[in-house]
């Protein structure tokens, strides 16, 4: 991420901060979707982040046909490293018993033994880096990261106004003001905030913030360690405000639950290369292959760490996830 103007800049904090509000009054979390499919056998909360990455996909294919161009971070080829780091992405989120999205909903509700998730995720990046080799550039200056961004900035379009007077008819106003929002209404903010954010500042995802920190590979440090104080305070103020806000004191093994999950998470991110919020808010809507392949395989991990813990009687070791 570049250096923003002051106004730029501003606009950038607001979004990630009403993000970090949605995130934490929808409760999303990739953990919770497929404890919702195995359970209530109900895809809701996974078709909720597919419309996120759809948002995210249509609103980059309007930006450009109005000229509005962005850089786009370059597909990835699919190998054997993909899929290793999909099942250690999802073993790591079942073990913490919360993705990375879901730490921050967490967070927001006052169970400070999440924090030690980005410490972990840091500490992962600090520990596995070495051991990999150097990624390639991530970003390239050309527009077409998505294909066919005509057609599906005109198909975009008549979605979008469906979508929103479909909402205004079951009475978005009333699902906003709500303690709890419904998985539909707080992926469509998330991705219309990471949209904006993303034309004003570039790609980013906080898991990626947190590794370019440890890897020392961020040109304005002071940036990404802001983008993760709005995004961390939005999530405060979204469990203030909803009454979630409870202060609950870890045990130790809540602290090492946590500290391990974050770690498997970073070193799993590292080898696909991304966690899941990069994966659902970047590489799903540009239709990279190994984001795809990705984000699947850390379902099917958590589904069968679910699974597996059940028969052998284990108890999930992060806990029920929300």
């Amino acid at each position: 991420m570049e250096a923003l103007s002051a106004a730029a800049l501003a606009a950038v904090l607001a979004c990630v901060a009403v993000m970090g509000f949605a995130i934490q009054r929808g409760a999303t979390c990739t953990v919770a979707a497929v404890e919702e499919v195995l359970r209530q056998r109900s895809a809701r909360r996974l078709l909720a982040m597919g419309e996120a990455a759809l948002w995210v996909a249509g609103g980059l294919a309007l930006a450009q046909s109005l000229g509005w161009t962005a850089l786009m971070p370059a597909p990835r080829p699919v190998t054997g490293a993909t899929v290793a780091g999909a099942l250690l992405l999802g073993l790591g989120a079942w073990v913490n018993g919360a993705c990375v999205f879901g730490a921050i909903a967490r967070l927001g509700s006052g169970q400070w033994s999440q924090a030690a998730v980005p410490l972990g995720f840091y500490m992962g990046c600090l520990v596995v880096r070495p051991f990999l080799p150097l990624a390639e550039a991530g970003a390239t200056a050309s527009p077409a990261g998505l294909l066919a961004p005509a057609w599906l900035a005109a198909a975009f379009v008549p979605f979008a106004l469906w979508r929103l007077g479909r909402g205004l008819r079951g009475g978005v106003a009333r699902n906003l003001a709500a303690r709890v929002w419904t998985p539909h209404a707080a992926t469509v903010v998330i991705g219309v905030t990471f949209l904006l954010s993303w034309l004003l500042a570039g790609a980013w995802a906080y898991t990626d913030l947190l590794a370019a920190l440890a890897q020392r590979m961020a040109a304005h440090p002071g940036l990404p360690l802001a983008l993760l104080g709005a995004l961390l305070g939005g999530a405060l103020l979204g469990g203030y405000t909803a009454g979630r806000l409870k202060s609950v004191r870890p045990t130790p093994a809540q602290w090492l639950r946590s500290l391990a999950g974050g770690a498997l998470m970073a070193a799993g991110s590292l080898l696909i290369p991304g966690s899941n919020d990069g994966l659902v808010l970047v590489g799903l809507p540009l239709l990279h292959l190994h984001a795809w392949l990705a984000f699947g395989l850390m379902c099917a991990a958590i589904a069968a760490a679910m699974r597996l813990s059940e028969v052998l009687t284990w108890p999930a070791l992060g806990g029920r996830a929300r």
